[in-house]
């Protein structure tokens, strides 16, 4: 605890400290100044009885005690000081969608340990690093469905994107649907920036809004879609429940990477294909540093006086001492 409150204190004054070589010296003089009385005492009582007394073994009580009231004094005059120091971020935030693709062929394996657990972890790792910005989600596979509104609050997110799984909605590839929604969310946004991180493995073949249709409409209202095709070339192991149980099938990996760079470079985007683990957390990282927020940090410093615990152990030694002079060690003529 001691430690502790030592790494925590600073001194404001330190050149007081200079003044602790007092102390060596103060010592040297009593030690001189004792040892010519001690000599007066033998010239003068050489016929006297030396024995000792309880007194003659404390009598140098009073003068440790001096010292030590002078060392906490010194101490104070440097000004201790504790500071708390305290940080909050201010600054103007993106809203984000990350639309996600929760269909069949999400659980593809070409990705460790598949293409829907890879894609939930590398959105958690870009939520965490948004800590200004407010997110919301939307899933999509045969329809779309919000998973969570935008907000701030990141433990709220993180758990939906936590929940999220095969199965939730109809099967299929709906991403005009997914966007369409996902543009919704921020229609009504007052945020300067709006951005849409849509992320499919599939071409589309369901949902009532085509494609193209939803990227007129992130057009109308400036949001700006990065998309993201995700799946290995060729073909990809994609387990299926038969009668007999799960089989794993080779399914050909097939992404409109033609239409997904057109919603993403109409809209002032990007797109990305990710075939692998480590591409798809590089591709969250470089939208990640495209899309910065203005944070600005600002400090609170408070300061916290400590010197009145010094203050009040010097005052405590001297009373000591004045006390053992006026009543023990007290000279009578």
């Amino acid at each position: 605890m001691i430690t502790e409150y030592l790494h925590t204190i600073h001194f404001t004054q330190p050149a007081f400290f200079g003044l602790l070589a007092l102390i060596p010296l103060l010592v040297l003089w009593y030690i001189f100044k004792r040892r010519n009385l001690q000599a007066s005492i033998k010239v003068s009582s050489l016929h006297a009885n030396s024995v000792s007394n309880w007194k003659s073994t404390f009598r140098h009580v009073p003068f440790v005690l001096r010292l030590l009231a002078l060392t906490p004094i010194i101490i104070a005059l440097a000004k201790p000081q504790t500071s708390n120091q305290e940080q909050h971020a201010e600054g103007e935030g993106i809203d984000i969608i990350l639309c996600i693709d929760v269909s069949g062929s999400m659980t593809a394996q070409d990705f460790a340990p598949n293409r829907l657990e890879a894609a939930k972890n590398v959105a958690v790792d870009f939520i965490n690093h948004r800590p200004t910005d407010r997110i919301g989600i939307v899933i999509f596979s045969g329809e779309s469905f919000t998973q969570c509104p935008l907000t701030t609050d990141r433990n709220m997110l993180i758990a939906a994107v936590r929940n999220i799984h095969n199965g939730l909605l109809e099967d299929g590839t709906a991403i005009g649907s997914g966007l369409s929604t996902s543009v919704d969310r921020l229609r009504t946004s007052k945020s300067k920036s709006k951005v849409v991180l849509l992320l499919t493995d599939g071409e589309n073949n369901g949902g009532l809004i085509d494609p193209k249709t939803a990227k007129e409409i992130a057009k109308a209202f400036n949001v700006r879609v990065y998309t993201i095709g995700v799946g290995s070339e060729g073909y990809a192991p994609l387990p299926e429940s038969t009668a007999t149980g799960v089989v794993i099938q080779n399914e050909k990996v097939l992404i409109d990477e033609k239409l997904l760079t057109e919603i993403a470079t109409e809209t002032g985007g990007r797109y990305f294909r990710a075939r692998d683990n480590e591409s798809l957390s590089y591709i969250y990282r470089n939208i990640d540093a495209l899309e910065k927020s203005k944070i600005e940090m600002i400090s609170n410093i408070r300061f916290r006086e400590k010197y009145f615990p010094f203050v009040a152990a010097a005052i405590l030694f001297l009373l000591l001492e004045m006390m053992l002079n006026y009543t023990v060690f007290r000279k009578f003529p």
